[in-house]
């Protein structure tokens, strides 16, 4: 999130970051929207114990400062039916892997690099693709190669990768903003 904060404040990206929803109310991504003067909220099961309204309250948040694009930046939760058809093909994630490999339910974070590093794969990456129902599902938009490197920790491949991340999660945006990449969700 801060990386594409960062984007829009230098001009690197032509976009401005409407409001910070965050599913945990210490985050430091809530911490950095208060900094940076961006409207942002905490909507959780803590705030909205019955699912359906938590995805109400979501898509009505969304809607209400006029969103275009959601950039799920570390958002870690599966998003509901109804923010999903309000903003179908207009909902996008980071993996920190080459999808479909090292995806689903329950692969995030270290988990994604101690996954590759336990397969031998020679390579893995970063793909920016778009939200559907399922988990690191929706078709790809970017991906970017990392080597996986001989004696390489988790540590040391998160590193690499999130620098990756960072770097394409942002230029995928500006091909959006720019109009290069087209998504189903406009118009």
């Amino acid at each position: 999130m801060q990386a594409v904060m960062d984007a829009c404040t230098s001009g690197r990206l032509d976009a401005s970051p409407r409001i910070v929803i965050s599913n945990n109310s210490m985050s430091g991504a809530l911490e950095r929207a208060k900094r940076e003067g961006i409207p942002r909220t905490h909507l959780s099961s803590a705030t909205h114990p019955d699912p359906r309204e938590l995805d109400r309250a979501i898509r009505d948040t969304l809607k209400q400062y006029d969103v275009d694009l959601v950039v799920l930046a570390g958002y870690m939760k599966k998003i509901g039916p109804q923010t999903l058809r309000a903003y179908a093909g207009r909902i996008i994630n980071i993996h920190p892997a080459l999808l479909p490999h090292f995806g689903g339910k329950g692969m995030y974070g270290a988990r994604v690099h101690e996954a590759v590093l336990a397969s031998g794969a020679e390579e893995t990456g970063v793909t920016v693709h778009l939200v559907d129902a399922q988990y690191d599902h929706g078709p790809v938009l970017a991906q970017r190669h990392v080597s996986v490197r001989p004696g390489d920790t988790v540590e040391r491949l998160a590193a690499r990768v999130l620098m990756q991340e960072h770097d394409l999660l942002v230029e995928t945006l500006a091909r959006i903003a720019s109009g290069e990449i087209v998504l189903p969700g406009s118009g």
